[in-house]
């Protein structure tokens, strides 16, 4: 395995996002649903959120879904077009509508927050095996999706299974939990996740969510219920987050993700983007067959920004594209996590769920720093639309 991207596998995408994504409506004021006069329209959805993410980071994207044969399907496809995603693989359905929600402004984590889904039954829920080309999803290097688009229906879980199924060719799988409650009204979600996320190759779980679903605590916990995975990125919130890769033979496989070992060690949480031994990110060598026997693991850690926070809303899903764009390019693991630290930043100083990611040179830059004007670094609204000088750095 090398350091690079092979290219001349699937060439002209890099990364697919298969997941449903829905016009969302946000309060122009603070307060109860049944208080705001009135609302923004934009749009929200983990896998596309990604997908933009992506594309704006200057990464070739798909977004595979269905929509309604609606107004709100035709902004989504426009609106999601315009980040420079690939729309191509979306179905349109002429008898289900596009899905659409409402939220309060306030932290999703806070018992104030509200969110009204009106989701059932939508296109995006018919997604079914066979309804969908795998011409689309086998099309890039990476194949991302989430749990939540195993909550949706009996159809979309199966077609989840057949995804995160090992099958001979398949691209490397991306699999973010995306734990939500409130979607699995029978209670089956823990369980599901769990299966799903044992199928994939690169898994994203949060330590509150694998704490709440599985009554597992910290990171090695989580490891250790989830060998499979080559690679198992654990986000600590506002402490930081933790990639576990295994070892096979000895030497790091970063495949399954695309990364290696850091020059300086694991646990360092360094950030120097020294040291190879990166892998490529082919399908080839994450789909077939079982997974390869774990051996130990790599494990590199890196302390979250400091982020003056407007809305916390798709940082997650920020976080995970950040990461995804530097194991494209084949960094060590910790300039993947400061990336998707970065992401996340620009996430989280929008009201939106997305933000405008910065500039490559300006990110690289800020990954470039040392340990100690990382810790120092603090983020706030605008600040990728910044000037190198105007980025606070020590």
């Amino acid at each position: 395995m090398t350091g690079t991207v092979d290219t001349d596998l699937r060439p002209g995408v890099e990364v697919v996002c298969l997941g449903e994504s829905m016009v969302t409506f946000l309060p122009s004021l603070p307060g109860r649903l049944a208080d705001v006069p009135s609302f923004a329209r934009t749009i929200g959805g983990a896998e596309s959120n990604v997908a933009c993410a992506l594309a704006a980071a200057g990464h070739t994207v798909r977004w595979v879904s269905r929509v309604g044969a609606d107004g709100f399907g035709d902004h989504l496809v426009d609106a999601i077009a315009a980040y420079g995603v690939d729309t191509s693989g979306v179905r349109r359905d002429p008898d289900r509508p596009t899905g659409i929600y409402f939220r309060t402004a306030t932290d999703r984590a806070t018992d104030a927050h509200e969110v009204a889904y009106y989701r059932a039954g939508s296109a995006a829920s018919a997604m079914a095996p066979g309804t969908l080309s795998y011409d689309d999803l086998w099309a890039g290097r990476v194949l991302h999706v989430s749990g939540i688009t195993a909550a949706l229906s009996d159809d979309c879980l199966a077609l989840m299974r057949e995804l995160t199924g090992r099958a001979p060719g398949r691209p490397l799988v991306s699999f973010d939990v995306n734990h939500r409650p409130g979607l699995w009204r029978d209670g089956s979600g823990a369980r599901v996740l769990l299966d799903l996320a044992r199928g994939a190759d690169l898994v994203f779980v949060g330590e509150d969510e694998a704490a709440e679903a599985w009554g597992l605590h910290g990171g090695n916990a989580i490891r250790a219920a989830l060998p499979e995975p080559a690679t198992l990125v654990v986000k600590r919130g506002s402490a930081g987050a933790t990639v576990y890769e295994r070892a096979v033979g000895g030497t790091v496989r970063g495949a399954d993700t695309g990364t290696g070992g850091m020059g300086r060690g694991a646990d360092s949480g360094t950030g120097g983007t020294g040291g190879t031994g990166l892998a490529s990110v082919r399908g080839a060598d994450t789909g077939t067959g079982p997974a390869p026997v774990r051996g130990a693991d790599s494990v590199t850690s890196v302390p979250a920004l400091r982020v003056d926070v407007v809305a916390p809303v798709g940082a997650g899903d920020a976080f995970a594209a950040g990461f995804l764009s530097a194991t494209l390019r084949g960094l060590p693991a910790a300039a993947r996590l400061r990336h998707g630290h970065l992401m996340a930043a620009a996430t989280l100083t929008v009201p939106e769920d997305l933000g405008t990611p910065p500039s490559r040179t300006d990110a690289d830059r800020l990954v470039d720093l040392d340990d100690t004007a990382w810790g120092t670094l603090r983020l706030g609204p605008g600040w990728t639309a910044a000037t190198e000088r105007e980025v606070r750095t020590p």
